[in-house]
């Protein structure tokens, strides 16, 4: 018994120091993304080690603490997503009567063809903007049932699990198409305008992730999501990027996001909202995002029931202030994070102008 629970404490305390290296291999990346399931077995670990070994060995003191170590350190990561942390977006008053912007973000899952469950789901929570992830040719004849509801619309069917859709109720101003680092992953770019006339730039984003089927490393993923925030770092504009961007939200990645952009996290002190994978209760974690910038407050952040894919829906819901609606994000950066985002986008080329940038509110 002693030697299977040394063993796996040993394991554990592999996987939890591997996304220390920074290493944009998928085998280390792939260990941000369980840190709570981590933090779960951490804590059975050294639960099992106190009732089943000898106290009164040093050994057996070095496992407990190892175990808690790791457990502690998973715990710091994902934290901030409990109700135990104060909420980064202020709260919305339901009795506020100024202009709302809601979008509803949905991966899919090019295979699934329960089209109907989707649509269905559209007209009862009626967002102002729907984005699709992995939506071909197929998905956007059944979307297009919405047209008469969502005349804007943006359109970049593929059959390689990366097209991309958003249909708008909203007018959609200086919309744009990019492949920004890889020739097969597009983005989408726009300026909606809400009933008020006031502009919000909204970027769509689905980079692929590190994975073995899919990409050996995270270079390009981190590359995108590093030139988006760099190219909206400095605007004064209100500001959403929102899709399924194959990170954690508690990633080093995710947060060197937040930091270089400024944006901020509805989901900080509320919840952490996982939506992959929907099949699976025991191994889910959050890679739907919506972030924005502090022009909003929060009325509702809600993960949608199942549609047939691998990911639920994610709807937000945000009430616009022309002046800042919230205090600046507590996630500030540094002269080194400013230098591996620099490092990031130059490794893949891409820089921060070859990100459009709609015109926002006058």
């Amino acid at each position: 018994m002693y030697t299977v629970l040394a063993l796996l404490t040993l394991l554990l305390l592999v996987v939890t120091a591997l996304p220390l290296l920074r290493h944009p291999a998928w085998w280390i990346r792939g260990w941000d993304f369980p840190r709570l399931q981590l933090f779960v077995v951490a804590g059975l670990l050294a639960g099992a080690q106190w009732l089943l070994l000898d106290l009164s060995r040093w050994e057996t003191w070095a496992l407990i603490v190892t175990a808690l170590a790791c457990a502690l350190y998973q715990a710091w990561w994902i934290f901030p997503y409990t109700r135990l942390h104060r909420p980064e977006v202020v709260q919305a008053e339901s009795n506020q009567s100024i202009a709302t912007l809601s979008i509803l973000t949905a991966n899919v899952l090019m295979t699934n063809h329960n089209a109907q469950t989707l649509i269905d789901m559209v007209r009862r929570y009626r967002p102002d903007i729907l984005v699709t992830l992995e939506s071909d040719k197929w998905w956007e004849a059944q979307l297009d049932t919405l047209s008469d509801d969502y005349p804007h619309s943006i359109r970049c069917p593929l059959d390689n699990l990366y097209g991309m859709h958003v249909f708008s109720r909203l007018p959609l101003h200086d919309a744009e198409t990019r492949f920004l680092v890889d020739p097969e992953a597009p983005s989408m770019h726009a300026a909606a305008e809400l009933a008020n006339g006031a502009r919000v730039r909204v970027h769509f984003l689905h980079p692929e992730p590190p994975s073995p089927s899919e990409n050996a490393s995270s270079r390009e993923r981190d590359a995108e999501l590093v030139v988006v925030a760099r190219s909206v770092a400095d605007s004064r504009d209100p500001i959403i990027v929102t899709g399924d961007l194959n990170d954690v939200a508690w990633s080093r990645t995710t947060r060197l996001f937040r930091k270089i952009s400024g944006l901020l996290d509805p989901r900080v002190g509320r919840g952490m909202f996982n939506t992959f994978h929907a099949d699976y209760p025991f191994a889910r974690w959050p890679l739907d995002h919506l972030f924005h910038s502090r022009h909003f407050r929060l009325r509702r952040l809600l993960r949608l029931p199942h549609i047939g894919s691998d990911h639920f829906p994610l709807f937000t819901e945000l009430s616009f202030h022309r002046d800042s609606a919230n205090p600046a994000s507590t996630l500030d950066a540094d002269a080194e994070d400013q230098q591996t985002a620099s490092q990031m986008a130059d490794a893949e080329q891409v820089g921060k102008h070859d990100v459009p940038a709609p015109r926002g509110a006058d």
